[in-house]
């Protein structure tokens, strides 16, 4: 149930079919975000007639609402939410450890503060396995050591190697735990330093044989050409026949950008927050459905987009929307920046295989970045 099958490369972009449990991803492939075992503001089947192939819960935030225990009485996550395709969870690494001022951090793991009633917590790897052996989702996530953006050598070490030691420690309790129908993934650490990349790496690799590595702790404020060269220096000792999660990253120019530096899955909130405050994601770059200069139009919002909302409502109503604070405004720009990450995936997977990845993706990001104010 857990197997990768590369079709075709173009430079270091891929082209591949994951299969789990439930069901086949074909990358490479953007992965909508549902927090809370919900893309916000979205149904299971709006989600699903985006395209989307797969879908994130958090382990964090589940824990505390509604707790692991209900998600599984009620027949796990699948169920709990109604949608049928596969799902990954994360470990809650990095929720815990950007509450600054709310938790603790020791060898055995993190407490931590609630931010939803104020109790005290602890998450260990053991823990966080076991949440997400309740949660029953098709991929799980090891609990890592997330350090800041930027960190300097030393700290960046200290998160990579307990990153390892607590691996360890997850792979331990899954194998006693996992019932065959879920497979846990380790997360690559070491911040922006090359060497300890290298060395997560290897010592992740010695841990495996593993279904999938993340590559974690990217997108945290660091400059966009040093994620660039970290996913660089990572590419080529990756193992070519798994699949590769970029974890955190999904604006449309960083889904191009890892696509052809070989990364195969992505995940991000980013589509569906800006959508709620009204930006829209264009292959032009981006605009403001708020602005002034939409009011009247009866063009549609991307006229290359085939999602519902662009096919179906004009941007002068769109706007219309948002000035009289209508939840319909939020939903459906919401609801095209999905589709649009989506599709990007789907165009980015038909120039791989025709082997025309390499000069679309240059004019696509060309237009991307000389409009995108």
């Amino acid at each position: 149930m857990f197997e990768f099958r590369l079709h075709a490369t173009q430079g270091a972009a891929r082209a591949g079919t994951l299969t789990l449990p439930h069901g086949e991803v074909e990358t490479p492939a953007f992965m909508p975000v549902g927090t809370h075992g919900v893309v916000r503001g979205l149904s299971p089947g709006d989600v699903l007639r985006t395209g989307a192939q797969i879908i994130l819960g958090n382990t964090y935030h589940l824990h505390l609402r509604p707790g692991e225990d209900v998600v599984r009485q009620m027949g796990g996550l699948h169920r709990f939410t109604t949608w049928p395709r596969p799902m990954l969870t994360d470990s809650g690494g990095f929720q815990v450890f950007s509450l600054a001022g709310l938790r603790r951090i020791g060898e055995d793991g993190v407490e931590f503060q609630s931010h939803v009633d104020g109790s005290y917590r602890t998450l260990t790897p053991e823990r966080a396995v076991e949440i997400q052996c309740a949660l029953g989702a098709d991929i799980a996530m090891v609990f890592d050591h997330v350090v800041p953006g930027q960190a300097p050598h030393d700290l960046a070490c200290e998160g990579m190697e307990r990153t390892l030691r607590w691996l360890d420690r997850c792979k331990r309790r899954h194998e006693v735990l996992a019932d065959g129908r879920q497979t846990l993934w380790p997360i690559v650490q070491g911040g922006t330093h090359d060497d300890l990349r290298l060395r997560s790496l290897e010592g992740t690799l010695e841990r495996g044989p593993w279904t999938g590595v993340a590559i974690g702790g990217l997108s945290v404020g660091e400059p966009k050409p040093v994620m660039h060269r970290v996913l660089e220096t990572l590419g080529p000792v990756l193992p070519r026949e798994t699949p590769r999660y970029l974890m955190g990253v999904g604006f449309p120019a960083d889904l191009l950008e890892g696509i052809a530096r070989g990364v195969d899955l992505f995940d991000c909130v980013a589509a569906t927050r800006n959508g709620r405050h009204g930006t829209a994601w264009l292959p032009a770059g981006r605009v403001n459905v708020r602005g002034a200069a939409l009011k009247g139009s009866t063009e549609p919002l991307d006229p290359e987009c085939d999602c519902e909302t662009c096919t179906t409502y004009p941007r002068g109503y769109l706007r219309h929307l948002f000035v009289v604070e209508d939840m319909l405004g939020l939903r459906l720009v919401s609801l095209h920046n999905v589709r649009f990450l989506v599709r990007l995936g789907e165009q980015a997977r038909c120039h791989i295989l025709s082997g025309t990845f390499d000069g679309w993706s240059r004019e696509w990001l060309r237009r991307h970045y000389a409009r995108d104010t």
